[in-house]
């Protein structure tokens, strides 16, 4: 069986720690490089669920795509959260590797994996890295649409295709616009409407847009016919179908120099939003009118019931093979 050493020279071959980004904190984290690694467990976040399925599975290593410390700490302490997630996993003989930015950018890399749950044919990066003569490697990948579609039918296909969140999908847009080619992102991507515009596709699929980058980005694209229209998914779940990549290629690995290493991929929703409240009625009500001056000295109302149409929704299966259900 190989060592911890041996597993984490073939990650870094896929994921060059050379390749991150200057801030970002990628790499070994803890583990004993000697150790025989048996078993490899691929999650998107280093949390406590997860180290704790890490060692009730009997992994030696797991690998995650986000930092346990991105921005660095003085204390590993155990009663703190992430001190807590490095306690389990040295107590456990579980070590911690991470694959972050230097995987965004990897040939395949996270926004590969997304294209490829989304059926998208790749034809090249968004941001293209200028030290690859390929020109396979960067941030983001430009696609093409087997056949066109409606935005709303992307969407739909957005929502089956990815892991469940309680966030769910988000358009921007004619729901009616017909669609041919699409740029995704794995994770945060409201950073790169210049380069979705300069690539002139017809929609954006990324994570965490924020009002205003988004609000401008819609507004500027009525002077483009409409484009690109944006779908906002969680940040998680873009990045989800990463791990199951990331499995493959060290399963092809491992075949190839006969280490017989079981590989696991984590199922467990860690998207930090766990509940999604909406209103029951088919249109939007109207903003209410501020209060007068005089109710401010009225008595507070009691707290009212939950709404029926307030509803929790955390790990709801999709109809991708493989999801987090």
């Amino acid at each position: 069986m190989p060592t911890l050493s041996d597993v984490i020279d073939v990650l870094e071959a896929l994921w060059p720690p050379q390749r991150a980004e200057q801030w970002d904190a990628v790499g070994l984290v803890c583990g004993e490089p000697d150790a025989e690694v048996t078993r490899v467990l691929f999650a998107v976040d280093p949390v406590q669920e997860v180290a704790e399925e890490a060692v009730r599975i009997g992994a030696n290593l797991l690998v995650t795509h986000h930092p346990l410390y991105l921005r660095g700490t003085t204390t590993v302490a155990a009663d703190s959260f992430k001190g807590r997630v490095v306690h389990t996993l040295i107590k456990n003989d579980v070590a911690l590797h991470v694959a972050h930015t230097n995987a965004d950018t990897a040939d395949p890399g996270v926004s590969d994996a997304l294209a490829g749950a989304l059926d998208l044919e790749v034809t090249g990066p968004l941001v293209p890295d200028p030290t690859d003569p390929a020109g396979r490697r960067g941030l983001g990948r430009v696609c093409e649409l087997r056949q066109p579609i409606t935005l709303r039918e992307f969407a739909d296909l957005a929502a089956r295709a990815l892991p469940r969140t309680a966030t769910g999908i988000r358009v921007a847009g004619d729901p009616d616009q017909v669609l041919r080619t699409v740029a995704v992102s794995g994770g945060s991507g409201d950073s790169l409407f210049d380069q979705v515009r300069a690539a002139g596709v017809d929609a954006f699929l990324t994570a965490d847009l924020r009002h205003h980058p988004a609000s401008e980005a819609q507004q500027a694209g009525r002077f483009r016919d409409g484009r690109p229209s944006l779908v906002d998914a969680a940040h998680w779940a873009t990045e989800w179908p990463w791990c199951e990549q990331a499995a493959a290629q060290l399963d092809e690995i491992s075949d190839r120099h006969g280490w017989a290493l079981r590989t696991h991929v984590s199922r467990q929703v860690t998207d930090p939003w766990t509940v999604h409240a909406h209103a029951e009625a088919d249109e939007p009500a109207e903003p209410t009118a501020a209060p007068s001056p005089a109710a401010h000295s009225a008595a507070a109302p009691s707290p009212a019931a939950p709404s029926p149409a307030a509803h929790e929704q955390t790990s709801v299966p999709t109809s991708s093979p493989g999801a987090p259900s």
